[in-house]
């Protein structure tokens, strides 16, 4: 029973990283939030997606790695030519 629980406890954490890493990116004046997807799995966000820029993908990745709870940042984001 305290697996289910534990389990439960940890995707919580996920979803509620995983909306402060989308929030911080929409607030921030230097990232398309709308252009990344984020997904978190026991505290590792990866995100991905197309941007115009490099200085954009790694905004992106340090506004992820700023987030409380966050293990580690994979980036799959791709930049548009």
């Amino acid at each position: 029973m305290r697996e289910k629980t534990a389990d439960a406890g940890e995707a919580m954490s996920d979803s509620v990283i995983t909306a402060k890493v989308k929030a911080d990116m929409a607030a921030d004046s230097h990232v398309k939030a709308m252009d990344v997807h984020v997904e978190t799995q026991k505290g590792v966000v990866t995100l991905s997606g197309f941007v115009p820029s490099k200085a954009e993908a790694d905004r992106a990745v340090q506004l992820a790695r700023g987030v409380k709870g966050v293990n580690e940042v994979k980036s799959a984001i791709q930049i548009k030519k």
